[in-house]
This record gives structure tokens, sequence and C-alpha cells, in this order.
């Protein structure tokens, strides 16, 4: 520590990332990457910028990029508020709509960097208990609270809440914010966004980084009634006005335009997920139902740790969590064929071991 941090500095406990390694021959599916490239008219766009304009600054509302949001999702450009990936997305929410004095709700098992921002921006916070096998309970979020968010599918579970449960969720949670993080909704799930224009205190994010291959571009996005964007805007606007940049915005641009790209590397995904699933099950570990791009598993008999060490000096890389209820728990990516393959042979020679 250093006597020039301010004092808020030194209680800060910083989100981990997924590791990025840098060796060799690597089977990875540790971060949730999609397994397959961008769309060709992503890359075509984003060829198309490089030139002379690079020296101008990007577009400060990304009004292409709002317009083509809300046209794929049937909503008003008003509606949609654009930020440097979702993670930027969520900062802002957390700072302009939760800090109230009152407890933010999120479970137990989630993504972890809504602490991380709670502990940044002085939220106070609980988290709610997933059930016995790890679903969100609805009726657990009741009470006095500073706002509610969870991933559906949440992460790293890959548990999906159907729209109906949503649905009554805002219907007894009517004075406070209500975000649902769907970073993976396009794998499985059914997205929150029809319900924005009849629930005024929800608000909706996605990313282009896992069903749209963009991870590398950052960029995130919001939908909800006006006046929360524009909430997000006046922070936007006291922080950063030039979050994406002119690269971004036209590559997720062409994300958009491009739909049976994304509905055929879609559903690759999800067809490879349904025979990892198979596969695993048939080693004896225990597969939550997800609808992400992920799997969540732990084996009968063998130590997660001891697992995820194995793998990797076979060169696969996967997660682990030393977290409570869940440090017997591997999170796996879903990948390519080939590299499903190597994950497979390497695990049945561990256990065969």
């Amino acid at each position: 520590m250093s006597r020039f941090w301010s004092p808020f500095v030194k209680g800060l406990v910083p989100y981990v990332p997924g590791e990025q390694p840098k060796m060799h021959k690597l089977t990875k599916l540790n971060t949730n990457e999609n397994p397959y490239g961008p769309s060709p008219k992503v890359l075509a766009a984003i060829q198309g910028e490089l030139g002379d304009d690079l020296r101008r600054y990007p577009d400060p509302n990304s009004d292409l990029l709002k317009a083509a949001i809300a046209d794929y999702h049937g909503v008003d450009v008003a509606q949609v508020f654009v930020g440097n990936g979702s993670d930027e997305v969520l900062a802002h929410i957390f700072h302009g709509l939760f800090q109230h004095g009152k407890p933010l709700l999120f479970p137990d098992i989630t993504y972890s960097f809504y602490p991380v921002y709670c502990g940044l921006y002085g939220i106070p916070y609980e988290a709610i208990p997933l059930d016995e096998s790890f679903q969100i309970r609805v009726g657990d979020y009741t009470g006095m609270k500073g706002g509610i968010i969870f991933p559906n599918p949440n992460a790293p579970t890959g548990s999906f809440l159907p729209l109906a449960e949503i649905e009554r969720l805002l219907m007894v949670n009517t004075e406070t914010v209500v975000v649902i993080d769907e970073a993976y909704v396009d794998f499985g799930g059914e997205s929150a966004i029809c319900l924005v224009d009849r629930f005024p205190n929800l608000l909706v994010t996605q990313t282009l980084s896992k069903s749209r291959s963009l991870a590398g571009l950052r960029v995130g996005f919001a939908v909800g009634h006006p006046d929360l964007i524009e909430a997000l805007e006046r922070i936007k606007n006291s922080f950063n006005s030039y979050p994406l940049d002119r690269l971004a915005q036209r590559g997720a641009v062409a994300s958009f335009a491009d739909q049976a790209y994304f509905e055929q590397c879609q559903q690759a995904v999800i067809s490879e997920r349904d025979e990892l699933v198979k596969a695993l099950t048939a080693l004896d570990f225990e597969v939550l139902p997800s609808a992400a791009n992920f799997v969540f598993c732990r084996h009968s008999r063998r130590d997660a740790a001891a697992l995820a060490a194995d793998l990797r000096e076979d060169g696969v890389i996967v997660r682990h969590f030393k977290q409570a209820r869940i440090e017997q728990f591997l999170r796996i990516t879903i990948g390519r064929p080939e590299e499903n393959a190597v994950l497979l042979a390497s695990l049945q020679a561990i256990l065969a071991d």
C-alpha cells in the first residue's frame, strides 16, 4: 500500500478475471468466449473503418449502434444505453441506480463483480442463498431493499429463471430497480426485454462478447425505461463521453445485420453443449442444467481443484471457484467439437489413473 492512495482504495477487493494464459497448444475453456469467430460482415465493417477518420473522435452517443439495438429488440432508441462492455454498463447502474442506503439483493452464487461494485460505490448488499438445486427463489427477494440484480442465465451455475418468474418478481417489487443481466441469454434463455414497456423499474443488460463473438471489442448495452436510461447517460457523460471507439461501434452494428451467422453459431454452441453434457454424465459428473455457453459440473469422487490442476498439466484450462458451496464444481466453456474432444480425452485419462 502506498501513502499516496486515497483511503477508500485500501479497502477495495478487486474482481479477478478469468485467466488469459500465454501457453502454446492450449485448449482454453475458462472464460466463456465464443469458440466461433465474429461474422465476416463484422470483420469487413471494422476493416472499412481503418482509415484517416481514426484521427477523429467517435460518435459520443453511438447513434447508429443504438438504432441497430432498438430495431433488433423492437424498442425505442430512447430506451437503449451502450457502454464499453456490459461491465461498464453495470458499473454505471450500480453508481446511478443502487445508491439508496438500503441493501442491494443478489444471489450468493452469482457474478462475482457484483460485490466488487458494491465495495467500490459503498453500497450495502445482501447475498440471497440459492436453493439446494442452485436455483433462484423469487419469493426470497422481498422486503425493504435498494435494488435487485442477478444474471439470467445465472453465472456460474448456468441456470435459467423462466420469464413468468421474472414477471412475478417484478409484480411484487414495483418500488425498486430490478436489473436482469443477460450476458448468456442467447444460448437457451428468453430475454426479459419484452417486459420493459410494462415495468418502468426493469432494466435489462446484454453483451456482444458471448453470443456475437466480440469479447475483444468490449460492447454492452442496457434496455429499459427512458428515465433509467437518462440516469446512465448522466453517469456516462460525467465519466467518459466517448466510451465506444469507431471500430467497436461499426463492428457491433454489423453484428446485428448478420442474423443467419448469429443463429448458425448459436445453434452450434447449443448442440455442442448437449453433447458435452452427455459425455460428462457418462464420466460420473453431475452437470447442472445450463442455458449458457458453459456447463457447471462436479465429479462424484474426484476433487475439483485437483481435476483443474491435472487438466492444466494437459494444456486444458477450465475455471475452478474456491467459493463456499461450489468449491467442488468446475465451470467449463463450450468449445468447438475438437476442443471438447481434447477435454474429454484428458478427463478420461485423468479419471482412469
